[in-house]
């Protein structure tokens, strides 16, 4: 069978990684990525054998500087039988009058409000719901992490309640936008934040209620969570329902910090030092007074991609089962 084609439409922090996740399939293909600039992320997407796609009045620029733009993003969606949008929030949701008209699948990335795909996404809650779909959104970094820990617990036990409290960082490590910020900014002052709404976009049962903050960090996020189950656990049990989830990895041996986990992540060799899975700190897993507490980190940079290719699969029908997606991708990347 011919592999898939895929096209990715923004090439910054996940829009590269799910380049290079893809490339990883055996079941697909990148036929090209697309830049509105030629930056240094450009140069090494031609480097290493993209085909580079930019806006259609900026080809000319894109070749003046040293890049042979192989046409416009119109160009790249027509060749394509799937694009995984990883355009800034905001940005995505204008290129859908895009895709449609090239008759081409596609993927949206957190940012984007679930309105625009109708469909939000997590490979181990409701794979099956993309199964088919035309357009889909794979939530964002957060949501994803929430999901990982929370449909698992339901499954077993049945969630009553979640409360969760986010503790964000300020900025991607390369963004210089943003910073330097000497400060903790609660975000939103309005409470709750946003995260506890997107998780019932895929799980619509479950009681959730977030709050956030910013802190001076680029390296994670952290997640303190409360929950109450509806059926009896002890901690042990929590720990050895986590230990079988194969997106979920248990921090201890000394790890106390989200810097010592980045650095964990680079001497296992991973690629960009990312950390797919959820850090959960394993002593931290505690039932106190019946209910349910334990910390998280997650790596906003990369957490998301094997969503990202799992989303792929569903949606182009490669694989129905979605464990067994989740089996195929987390062998292709090393996960």
């Amino acid at each position: 069978m011919s592999k898939v084609k895929v096209a990715i439409n923004g090439y910054g922090t996940i829009g590269k990684r799910v380049a290079d996740a893809v490339t990883m399939q055996d079941d697909m293909e990148i036929i090209g990525i697309a830049k509105t600039r030629p930056n240094y992320e450009a140069f090494v997407a031609h480097d290493k054998g993209y085909n580079v796609y930019t806006l259609a009045d900026r080809v000319d620029d894109m070749k003046k500087a040293g890049i042979p733009a192989a046409g416009s993003v119109e160009d790249m969606a027509a060749e394509a039988d799937i694009v995984v949008d990883c355009t800034p929030g905001g940005v995505g949701e204008k290129n859908k009058a895009l895709y449609e008209k090239a008759g081409v699948k596609a993927i949206w990335q957190g940012g984007e409000d679930h309105e625009l795909a109708g469909c939000s996404f997590n490979a181990e809650a409701n794979y099956a719901e993309a199964l088919g779909r035309d357009f889909v959104r794979v939530v964002s970094c957060n949501t994803t992490g929430l999901c990982r820990v929370i449909y698992p617990l339901d499954q077993e036990y049945g969630v009553k309640k979640v409360r969760v409290t986010l503790m964000r960082r300020s900025a991607d490590p390369n963004d210089i936008k943003t910073g330097p910020i000497n400060a903790i900014i609660p975000n939103p002052i309005k409470l709750p934040s946003h995260h506890g709404p997107d998780v019932k976009s895929i799980m619509p049962h479950i009681n959730i209620t977030s709050t956030a903050v910013k802190l001076s960090t680029t390296l994670m996020h952290v997640h303190t969570l409360n929950m109450e189950l509806e059926k009896d656990c002890t901690s042990e049990d929590v720990k050895d329902l986590f230990a079988k989830q194969s997106r979920i990895r248990f921090i201890e041996q000394g790890i106390s910090s989200t810097a010592e986990i980045m650095e964990l992540a680079k001497d296992i060799g991973r690629p960009r030092g990312d950390m797919w899975e959820n850090s959960v700190w394993k002593d931290s897993v505690t039932m106190y007074e019946g209910e349910l507490y334990f910390f998280q980190g997650i790596h906003q940079e990369s957490i998301v991609i094997p969503e990202n290719v799992d989303a792929i699969r569903a949606m182009m029908e490669l694989e129905k089962d979605g464990a067994k997606s989740i089996a195929k991708t987390n062998k292709a990347m090393g996960l």
